[in-house]
């Protein structure tokens, strides 16, 4: 029986160009949730522990904003996004 290695986007977020633009793929999804497992893949990137003390953070209080279904305020995110060394941006819809 061959065993499949679970995919961990995690492994692969090793620049701030990549994190950037894995951070915008997901924000481009309508459900907030996916937005937000990026955020944690990223977390788990950077080390929980230390992105915790850079957002100036509790590392419990980090795992509970990013659990699925957790609705962290906007100050908590960017927090951690300043802390993983990226900003969010706002820009003009294309049209399609």
């Amino acid at each position: 029986m061959t065993k499949i290695a679970r995919f961990d986007a995690a492994e692969f977020l090793d620049s701030e160009e990549a994190i950037a633009e894995y951070l915008s793929a997901a924000l481009e999804d309508p459900n907030p949730d996916v937005f937000l497992a990026a955020v944690a893949d990223v977390a788990k990137a950077h080390g929980m522990s230390q992105l915790a003390k850079d957002a100036g953070l509790g590392r419990e209080s980090l795992y509970k904003a990013l659990a699925p279904g957790a609705q962290p305020r906007y100050g908590t995110i960017v927090k951690l996004l300043g802390a993983m060394g990226v900003s969010l941006q706002a820009k003009p819809k294309v049209a399609a």
